[in-house]
């Protein structure tokens, strides 16, 4: 199929995790043909993580390739948004996925408390910012253009106070008293301080697009078995996470239009997550 028959879809962050997972559900979709942009900050990883999805999926009218995406680097996000100008004219939708934490590197003692913090709002909200403004004009070009920010359950202000369900209980739950405190078994303070303020992020895009035509998300893909908290995807199994696949799902869904309904909310896969 031709490309320009295609949707173009960049998801950053896509050679692992749950971008890894988003590009499969779209290689497997059976009503939309994508030409879909693996966004790596290694060339040679996506590389490898293209060679796995080809294997996992022989068969699709749909198509995937490699760019190197590191949105913590200004020069990478020209490159990007520079490549799909030229070879494109247009990007349909663009999935802001790519997001680390570093709270254990802390915990660790390996980066300190500031620089722990400043790369993880770096890389989760300030690259975010920059290439998503870099790459409006390639959205308004879309006669549909889709805009994701992938956020997480845990940065909820109104559930910092829930004990249900487990998995937000017990990152929830005060340690006892006095100081210093234990070491956390997960510790994801600037993770999730950083999440919270991509949230605002996304709700003042919903703000400077409101009398546009770019329909607009953050994607809350539930608690799931990837490798972003250092932990083991078995062990944060053991805790209640779902495989990643069931995110890639969710994902595919929003990017289809099945959540159209929602356009401009914070949304996990059965309800709009509170602010």
């Amino acid at each position: 199929m031709a490309t320009d028959t295609k949707k173009i879809v960049l998801i950053t962050g896509g050679n692992t995790g749950l971008g890894y997972q988003v590009i499969k559900s779209l290689l497997k979709s059976q009503g939309t043909s994508y030409e879909i942009l693996m966004g790596s900050r290694s060339v040679d990883k996506g590389d490898q993580a293209v060679a796995k999805l080809q294997q996992e999926v022989p068969h699709s009218s749909s198509s995937v390739s490699v760019v190197q995406a590191d949105i913590s680097s200004d020069s990478s996000i020209d490159e990007v948004v520079d490549l799909i100008k030229t070879k494109y004219g247009r990007l349909d939708v663009l999935v802001n996925n790519a997001g680390a934490g570093f709270d254990r590197a802390i915990q660790d003692s390996t980066l300190s408390i500031r620089a722990a913090f400043n790369q993880t709002w770096d890389t989760n909200v300030s690259g975010t910012q920059v290439l998503t403004t870099l790459a409006m004009p390639l959205l308004f070009a879309s006669s549909d253009p889709r805009l994701l920010f992938i956020t997480s359950g845990t940065s909820s202000l109104t559930e910092t106070e829930s004990t249900e369900p487990p998995a937000i209980a017990r990152i929830n739950a005060p340690p006892q008293a006095g100081w210093p405190k234990p070491p956390h078994g997960n510790p994801i303070a600037a993770y999730r301080s950083a999440k919270t303020g991509l949230n605002m992020l996304f709700r003042d895009w919903c703000r400077v697009l409101g009398n546009d035509h770019v329909k607009l998300w953050a994607v809350s893909p539930g608690f799931l078995a990837t490798g972003l908290s250092g932990v083991g995807a078995e062990a944060m199994k053991k805790m209640g996470a779902q495989d990643p696949e069931v995110g890639g799902e969710f994902v595919r869904d929003v990017v289809e239009g099945k959540y159209d309904g929602k356009v401009g909310r914070i949304i996990r896969k059965a309800m709009v997550q509170p602010y």
